[in-house]
């Protein structure tokens, strides 16, 4: 393991010849097995017969930059840096539904050609670095367009619907949708010559991000929804591993469990019921303490995240039987950077030691990805949450010592 002095080095010179001086270790499983798709067997991912863990990333903007030949270089310097921080998965949108300056889907079944080859770009650069993608298909929300931009659509063809939780219901919504999705996994990628569903550098499907139909908050609307779904995709693609997308909200399923959520009725999501769906091969929750309890203290919302994390951690090694993956965590700092930093530093830190524990052990969890990575010059897409690794090596330091640990664990627990 290299010093805390060259890993500063390497954070803080503009320089990639000095950012190339950080040398992963030579049996790196990311640098080995390649071709080979990313599998579950039981509570654990598995690459080629060992125990694979996560310690990954979110970057959503890695289409939308890499569409553009002036900005592509970004793509190409964000997914290197964090291959040098260890970091071996990346989840990034594979949507941008008639957005107004990035669009990839137009209109139904119609695509920016230039937005495609931007999402070739992103899944070739991301082999040349060793790093695998989680690529999600639609936003429950509005940015990007979003499932309201499906029903925009769908009304626009004379369907009478309104709600944006119509998306889940009405059959010619989930017939793009479909599309969609049938698009996505057999595109050829134009630089690769390789269909994205026979591609194992993409290490899952993701169905929707943060899905919630607070209009059922039975969760009946919403598992009827993932149950279609996820037998569609797997008719299609049955190479890749697929996930919902879930934030991780407790239904009715098991009631007392609620207990865990940050508000009461869980948002017509459901982690128990909508994970035992067949296809669903494993879970994943997000963390976002100062969002869900804005009027709590910071140990507080720590106790909250440690017992979210054991939560989820303890149902999906006693009821799933599937991994679980924190596909996003992250904490706000606006402003008095020293200070929000040493509590963003904090966290990372409560989420990292809550996956390192468990997969110590053997059990579900995984891995996570923090949101999200920035590279110099996207000022334009900080949002508070950013991680600008020139800016603030000490969660350099933080991420590179998770991947280290968790790249331990891939020898020791190598299956005989």
């Amino acid at each position: 393991m290299l010093g805390n002095l060259q890993i500063f080095l390497f954070i803080a010179a503009s320089s990639f010849t000095v950012i190339h001086s950080l040398n992963l270790p030579a049996t790196d499983p990311r640098r080995s097995a390649e071709g080979i798709f990313i599998k579950v067997n039981g509570k654990q991912f598995v690459k080629d017969g060992q125990p694979f863990y996560i310690n990954g990333l979110n970057a959503y903007w890695l289409m939308s930059k890499a569409s553009e030949p002036t900005e592509k270089e970004k793509v190409s310097t964000a997914l290197h840096q964090a291959s040098l921080l260890g970091m071996n998965v990346v989840r990034t949108w594979a949507f941008s539904d008639a957005d107004d300056y990035f669009p990839l889907q137009t209109s139904p079944g119609f695509y920016n050609e230039k937005m495609f080859k931007g999402l070739d770009f992103v899944i070739s650069e991301a082999k040349k670095n060793g790093v695998l993608l989680i690529l999600s298909l639609v936003n429950n929300h509005e940015d990007f367009g979003g499932k309201k931009q499906y029903v925009k659509w769908a009304r626009e063809k004379g369907q009478p619907i309104s709600s944006p939780d119509d998306f889940f219901t009405d059959d010619l919504v989930k017939r793009f949708y479909k599309q969609h999705v049938k698009r996505i996994l057999t595109r050829n990628n134009s630089i690769t010559g390789i269909p994205y569903k026979d591609d194992p550098n993409i290490l899952a499907w993701e169905l929707i991000n943060e899905p919630r139909c607070e209009s059922d908050i039975s969760g009946d609307t919403l598992q009827a929804w993932i149950e279609e779904m996820a037998a569609y995709v797997k008719t299609i693609d049955n190479n890749h591993l697929l996930e919902i997308g879930l934030e991780g909200f407790y239904g009715d399923s098991i009631s007392d469990r609620k207990q865990f959520n940050p508000w009461y009725d869980g948002a017509g999501a459901d982690f128990i019921s909508n994970n035992l769906v067949a296809g669903i091969d494993f879970a994943t929750i997000h963390i976002y303490p100062e969002q869900w309890m804005p009027s709590s203290t910071l140990l507080d919302q720590f106790v909250f995240v440690q017992s979210w994390i054991q939560a989820h951690i303890r149902d999906s090694n006693e009821i799933l039987g599937k991994p679980l993956l924190i596909t996003e965590f992250g904490r706000l700092s606006p402003n008095s950077y020293p200070v929000n930093l040493k509590e963003r530093d904090s966290l990372y830190k409560l989420v990292y030691s809550g996956v390192y524990g468990s997969a110590k052990e053997g059990g579900a969890g995984a891995g996570s990805l923090f949101w999200q990575l920035l590279i110099d010059g996207l000022d334009d897409l900080r949002d508070g949450y950013e991680v600008i690794l020139s800016e603030t090596p000490s969660t350099a330091f933080v991420v590179y010592h998770q991947s280290q640990k968790l790249f331990s664990l891939n020898k020791a627990h190598a299956f005989t």
